[in-house]
This record gives structure tokens, C-alpha cells and sequence, in this order.
């Protein structure tokens, strides 16, 4: 594929990259990272970097912060406000970091330190680089907390981490990247996994951040309906090079280089190939029910003579053989709940839960265990759900050896053809998990929960943290597999778009509470309930002419 050589540079710019190349020294020698990227951001001006895992748009933003592995070497130019970060000596970076740059990582609840305040983490960024008093940096914290929109700040400047939620973690980080009025913020992957409803929030709270503060951003993502919302220019990069760059809306209407039609076209849109689309009512009435729930509440039991939590209150629904039920709703809705105690993770309060004929009210695990072969689960982050000490082929064939009783060998076979029925080479058996990409590692995480050949799949937010390329194939994967297999699936996302292209029946969860449930298509381009309409209107869609006008829409309602 050959280079797209745009010029970037603009007038005015906090940063510069000039040929850039970083190469990292490994046991098999020297691996190019980034080879000769350039590009510049304007003051108040927001630019996407995008491409697929491995492309180098994470290694590029770090090396803006100075922030590269000592095994990396980096050369050409990173000119911050003139300053070539390349060259600066480390009290200079510490200077930098903070007062010229600042960064907002991926996950607020790694970035956060558990033990402190987040005020204390804000004031210590603050005193770090100014000569003020505690008391004075804590009245900036407190005011830079409100900035970003933290209700109560004067109290919750003394709160926890673990006292937030993820999208007020977000906020939070983000305050801190502001406290000392930075140039430029380098946002990486700022919403991966928030509801779409928070997303908004985030991305309106970046909106504000460039109008008022004149900040430029360096967006770091695979979501390009975030890019269409947020972005005045995007970069593409692919293989460590940048192959396509142009204005936003330019670039989505009419992309030149094919890699970036192949992004664009792989990134799901509501409402565009909907697996409900025609029907009008719903689809196997006379199949055989497979998991029926009737006034269903689960409550977590309170501490210390505290009420307890109703995560789930009088739900009722059903899924019948060889459909696939798509579940949404924000964060604590209780989408996740439901899909554990289906699979006998949780314990139901009251109401009935029949799973494959058997009720999970007051279920004892000896009874239930000889259904649980016939129920696979795809858990959301396959890196987790693995034993790290064990081969992928070992995970795979667990389920076999545990409810099968197979010897190793015909394990061996099986596990080889259900890495091959995912799109794996047998070869991947012998790797461990840490050495599969994430969306290697989501397939091998489909082929061992489709090891026994369920009837029902449970899959929890199993594409939220891929690239949009390999969502697509995991997805279209899925769909084959569904289709050949005819397993009944409950599919639990806060993507709609992912939902409406895989769900023929779809339940829209609010806290705790199911309130609207009907045909996807129909869900999805007629809501009738109140929240699912604000959870249409607040999922970004990948075109910056149409989300403009649907973000002007959703600010007004």
C-alpha cells in the first residue's frame, strides 16, 4: 500500500511531528513501529489518529509525551511549542508533561491510584509544577472538577476512585489533565467501553474543553462515530505509516486510499443490515423456549444494616431456540445480572427464571451442573477470562475434560476443529493466551464456549474493546457460526449498532427495570419509550454531516 503523501502542516501549530520513526529492539531484531510520520495540530483543533491494533497511532501519541519504552528508539522531530520532545533531558519532560502536554489514558480506573483522593491526585499534579500553597491547589482542584462537570466537587474532592463511576472517572482524569491549562491533550481510546449516554457526555465535555480553552487534541481511536462527532481532521495509519489524512467531513464522504474504504466500511451502522429487518413479528413462536423469565428480581444483599441493591426488578422475557436476544442498556442497568444468573453465577431474589426447563430460584449447583454443558459463555475481556499458565489449546479443550471426560488426544482433535470453525490456524493451540492479538483472543474464547456444542450462548460485551475491522470479522464470524450451528444466543452489548446487525429480538434494560422489548428493526427506528429514544440519539454515528445535525437535534430535546 503505498503512502498517501497529504501535506499536514498547518499555521500555528502546538505540535509538529516531522518524519518520525520508532523501532524497538527485540529478541528477533529491530521491529519498525512508526516509519515516517509527520502531521500538526492547530490550536483548537482536534485531530483523530485511526487505524487498526499494530498500526502505531498508541506508539505515536506516547512518543508526544516523551512516555516510549527504553527498549524504543526514536528519530526525526516532535515539536511541542517548539520544543523537540525527542531531545529533552528528563527534568525538561517533567516540565512538559502537565504544562504543555497532558494525557487521557484508556482506562481511568488504572490511571487513578486506589489508595489516594482524587484530590490529592489533581493537587499533587498541580504543586508538581507551581509554587502554591496546598490550599490554594486544592481550591484549582476543586474548580477544575467542576469544569468538567462533577457534581459537588467541594465534597467529592475528597472521594475515592472506587467512588465514582466510570464515566465521572473519565471526568476526573480528565480534570487533571487540565489543571495546569496544557496546549495539548493526547486522548487515547477516551471512551472504549463507556455507554453510549456517557460517551456523549465525554465527548461533549471535549468539545468544551477545545471552544474554551483553545486546546488542541490528539484523538486516539478505533470508534468512528466518535471520530465523525469529534474530529476536524483525521490521520489513517496503517503498518506504522499514515496513508490517507484530510478534513473530516471530506475523508468520510469520500475516502481515496482503499484501506480507509475498508475501515469505513467496517464499522457498523444503525439501522444498515439489520438481522430483523422485514420481519413484523417475532420469529419461532413454535420453537421449543429456552430461557423464560417471569417478574425476575435479583437484589444484592446491603452491608452493615444498609438497604440492599435491586439490580433487577420484575423483569419478564423469553428466548426460544436458534434466536439471538439482544440485551442493552448503561452501565448497572442489570444486562449483565441477568446474563450470570442464567448461567448460574447468580442467585435469583424472586419471580421465576426457567433455563432449559430447569427454574434457578432456589437452584442447588449439583442439580444444575449437567445443563451447564449445554450453556457457553463469551466473557467481554478474553485476556481475563484465560489462565494465563495454560496453551490456548488447554483452555479450549477444559470444557471437554470437564463435562466429556475426553482423553487429551481426542481432545486435541476437537480442539483443532474448533479452531479451525473460528478462523484460527491449529498452530494458535500451542500459544499462550498473552501472545494472540484481542481479537485472536475473542475468537479462541468463541471456539471454547462453542466446545460442547450448546444450546444457548451467553455473549457479554464480547467486541467492546476491538478495533472496528476486527469487530467486523469477529462479528461476521459469529453470525456464520449462529446461522450453521443454531445455538440460541442472549447477546449483551451498549453497542445498538452491533445489536440491530446481530439481534432478531431486542430488550432495552433501565435501571434494573426492562422498559421497552419488540423486534430490533423496530425497537431500534421506532423507540417508543423515553430512554431508549435518548439512547438512539446519543450513539454517534460514522458520518460528520448526519451527527452533526442528530448532536444539534439531542442538545435541543
Amino acid at each position: 500500500m503505498k503512502t498517501n503523501n497529504v501535506d499536514t502542516r498547518v499555521d500555528g501549530a502546538v505540535l509538529s511531528i516531522k518524519d518520525l520513526e520508532v523501532t524497538f529492539t527485540t529478541d528477533a531484531g529491530e521491529v519498525a513501529a512508526v516509519r515516517g510520520v509527520g502531521f500538526d495540530v492547530a490550536a483548537g483543533e482536534v485531530v483523530a489518529v485511526v487505524g487498526e491494533s499494530g498500526s502505531g497511532k498508541s506508539v505515536t501519541a506516547r512518543t508526544i509525551l516523551g512516555l516510549l519504552a527504553d527498549t524504543a528508539v526514536a528519530r526525526g522531530a516532535v515539536l511541542l511549542k517548539g520544543k523537540n520532545m525527542l531531545t529533552l533531558g528528563p527534568a525538561q519532560l517533567r516540565a512538559a508533561r502537565g504544562e504543555d502536554v497532558s494525557m487521557v489514558f484508556q482506562e481511568p480506573s488504572t490511571a487513578l491510584n486506589p489508595v489516594y483522593t482524587v484530590g490529592w491526585q489533581i493537587i499533587e499534579g498541580i504543586r508538581a509544577h507551581t509554587k502554591i500553597s496546598k490550599k490554594e491547589a486544592k481550591a484549582r482542584a476543586i474548580e477544575v472538577l467542576r469544569k468538567v462537570g462533577i457534581p459537588e466537587p467541594e465534597v467529592r474532592v475528597n472521594y475515592y476512585p472506587h467512588q465514582f463511576s466510570g464515566g465521572q472517572k473519565q471526568r476526573v482524569i480528565i480534570a487533571a489533565a487540565l489543571a495546569l491549562n496544557p496546549s495539548l491533550i493526547v486522548a487515547d481510546e477516551p471512551t472504549t467501553a463507556l455507554d453510549v449516554t456517557v460517551q456523549a457526555e465525554i465527548l461533549e465535555l471535549l468539545r468544551a474543553v477545545r471552544d474554551d480553552f483553545n486546546t488542541g487534541i490528539v484523538l486516539i481511536t478505533h470508534n468512528m462515530g466518535v471520530v465523525a462527532d469529534l474530529a476536524d481532521r483525521v490521520v489513517v495509519m496503517y503498518q506504522g505509516k499514515i496513508v490517507e489524512s484530510a478534513p473530516s467531513v471530506e475523508l468520510f464522504a469520500n475516502p481515496r486510499e482503499d484501506y480507509t474504504k475498508a475501515l469505513l466500511a467496517a464499522v457498523p451502522h444503525l439501522g444498515r443490515h439489520s438481522a430483523s429487518a422485514g420481519m413484523s413479528e417475532r420469529s419461532g413462536q413454535d420453537k421449543e423456549v429456552l430461557v423464560e423469565a417471569k417478574d425476575l428480581s435479583i437484589v444484592y444483599p446491603g452491608r452493615l444494616g444498609s438497604p440492599g441493591f435491586r439490580a433487577v426488578d420484575e423483569v419478564s422475557l423469553k428466548i426460544c431456540a436458534g434466536e439471538v436476544y439482544g440485551l442493552v442498556g448503561e452501565s448497572g442497568s442489570g444486562k449483565t445480572t441477568i446474563g450470570r444468573a442464567i448461567a448460574g453465577l447468580n442467585k435469583i431474589s424472586s419471580g421465576s427464571l426457567k433455563v432449559l426447563g430447569y427454574e434457578m430460584l432456589d437452584y442447588k449447583e449439583r442439580s444444575f451442573k449437567k445443563l451447564r454443558q449445554d450453556i457457553g459463555f463469551v466473557f467481554q475481556d478474553p485476556a481475563a477470562s484465560f489462565n494465563p499458565q495454560l496453551s490456548i489449546g488447554e483452555c479450549v479443550a477444559e470444557p471437554l475434560l470437564v463435562h466429556r471426560g475426553l482423553d487429551p488426544r481426542a481432545a486435541r482433535t476437537r480442539v483443532n476443529e474448533l479452531l479451525e470453525a473460528v478462523q484460527l490456524p491449529a498452530a494458535f493451540a500451542q500459544r499462550f493466551p498473552h501472545e494472540l492479538s484481542g481479537g485472536q483472543r475473542q475468537r479462541a474464547s468463541l471456539a471454547r464456549a462453542l466446545a460442547l456444542d450448546p444450546k444457548l450462548l451467553i455473549a457479554d460485551e464480547p467486541t467492546s474493546a476491538l478495533d472496528v475491522s476486527v469487530q467486523a470479522k469477529v462479528l461476521e464470524l459469529f453470525k456464520e457460526l449462529q446461522a450453521e450451528l443454531g445455538f440460541a444466543a442472549l447477546f449483551i452489548s451498549h453497542d445498538l449498532a452491533v445489536v440491530d446487525m446481530l439481534s432478531t429480538w431486542v430488550g432495552v434494560l433501565y435501571r434494573g427495570k426492562l422498559v421497552e422489548e419488540g423486534i430490533g428493526s423496530q425497537v431500534m427506528g421506532n423507540p417508543e419509550h423515553p430512554y431508549t429514544k435518548r439512547l438512539i440519539a446519543s450513539l454517534p454515528v460514522p458520518d460528520p454531516v448526519e451527527q452533526a445535525a442528530r448532536r444539534a437535534a439531542f442538545l435541543k430535546a
